[in-house]
């Protein structure tokens, strides 16, 4: 039998099955939220009148009666409970495969790599070859990241972090080193993003600010300065806002920067519930997003723009609440274009909307599948699609769930055990 540390950390332990899954009662955030909740002596009224929401509804979620499958509503209960988020989803998620098992045996490594050297310091290593440093960087940033594989990124990113400082000491290697850095603590950034790291992806954030420093650039200071804003807490969207705002305005910026600063400016107004600003960036970041050719931009792989902005709108448009309806939206976009990773989240997120309504349950049942067939290890990390599943399966008990949601239930780590 195995354990693992849970939202019972304040109270102990919770058990894993003997394949490695967690009983779906045992999953959903609102488990996590009941725990905390009764260990710091709150009432449920209380704590959803300071979450903004009726206590009927809070004893649903806590009942897993209804997903967390909104922003708005985990960084509400997350500020109500004092808590992050990450508190409340339960991250880093116990691995359910090979690739989870191996990206998180990673962990340690990425982590020492990022503490041990800051900008300026030099490894006691040996110089590698500048093509194959570059080559490594390139398989990093072109390939890897791209497709969400946390596993590949997580062997390659340790070393390579050595390597490219050892380079940065070499004049003739030193801006593209530094250049090289910033694109891999990017990659750090979003590796321990996903996977739920708490604090590596601001101290990569912070490593990606004094290379820039070092290059003294604004191309480089603001695209430092909107990993900031994107990467910021979710309980602190009006910080949030207004670093991206800051970051939209900084001269010198790439049209790409400044499209991507909009993007995020829009996704902290809708998960605050202001429909209007959202909007009003939307329109913005679409401007921008005309200015470019190709539609998606290979600069840094931002994936910034056309296609891109209207992935973005069905994100937005789902944390303002269009459930269902953002097939709609979604329904001009074609993803195809950009990194499997965000077309991923582009089908993550039309999954999610269409299972709020039951007659769209099918659809969005195969929205996930597509996503997951495009980078699992992306899907299976994210809680939103645990929570959607784990509510589809609660309601499946009822009514006899199919193969495929038993299976993917199942590789997101929520099949019920037994």
């Amino acid at each position: 039998m195995l354990f693992r540390p849970s939202a019972k950390g304040y109270l102990g332990w919770e058990e894993l099955s003997d394949e490695g899954q967690v009983a779906v009662d045992e999953t959903h955030v609102g488990r996590r939220v009941r725990e905390i909740r009764s260990f710091r002596g709150m009432s449920l009224t209380a704590t959803a009148q300071l979450a903004g929401m009726a206590p009927s509804y809070l004893s649903m979620i806590e009942r897993g009666l209804r997903p967390v499958n909104q922003r708005a509503t985990l960084e509400a209960l997350a500020n109500a409970l004092r808590v992050s988020p990450a508190e409340l989803t339960g991250k880093p998620y116990a691995p359910t495969d090979a690739a989870s098992e191996e990206a998180h045996g990673h962990i340690f490594e990425v982590e020492d790599a990022m503490t041990a050297w800051r900008i300026g310091e030099v490894p006691d290593a040996p110089a590698r070859p500048w093509q194959q440093v570059s080559a490594e960087l390139d398989l990093l940033n072109l390939t890897l990241r791209p497709n969400a594989d946390y596993a590949a990124q997580g062997a390659l990113m340790p070393s390579l972090i050595r390597d490219l400082l050892v380079a940065a000491s070499d004049p003739k290697r030193r801006t593209a080193a530094l250049v090289g850095l910033i694109a891999t603590y990017k990659a750090v950034a979003y590796f321990a993003h996903d996977l739920g790291v708490a604090g590596l992806p601001v101290l990569a954030v912070e490593r990606m600010r004094e290379a820039a420093e070092e290059l003294d650039d604004p191309v480089w200071l603001s695209y430092a300065a909107y990993q900031r804003a994107q990467l910021i807490s979710g309980t602190n969207r009006s910080r949030q806002y207004d670093l991206a705002v800051q970051t939209a305005q900084v001269p010198g910026a790439r049209v790409e920067v400044h499209g991507l600063a909009h993007l995020t400016a829009a996704l902290a107004c809708a998960s605050r519930g202001d429909a209007d600003a959202a909007q009003t960036h939307l329109t913005e970041a679409t401007a921008l997003a005309d200015r470019i050719e190709p539609d998606v931009s290979p600069w840094m792989q931002t994936n910034f723009g056309r296609t891109n902005v209207g992935i973005w709108k069905v994100s937005i448009g789902l944390e303002l609440g269009a459930g269902a309806k953002v097939r709609e939206i979604a329904s001009t976009v074609r993803p195809g274009g950009v990194s499997k990773s965000r077309q991923a989240q582009f089908w993550i997120d039309v999954g999610r909307g269409l299972l709020t309504e039951r007659k769209h349950r099918d659809q969005g049942l195969a929205a996930l599948l597509e996503a997951e067939k495009l980078a699992p290890q992306k899907v299976r990390n994210n809680v939103f699609v645990r929570e959607s599943v784990a509510g589809l399966l609660a309601q499946a008990r009822r009514e006899a769930g199919g193969r495929d949601l038993r299976g993917l239930a199942y590789r997101v780590g929520v099949a019920p055990s037994g």
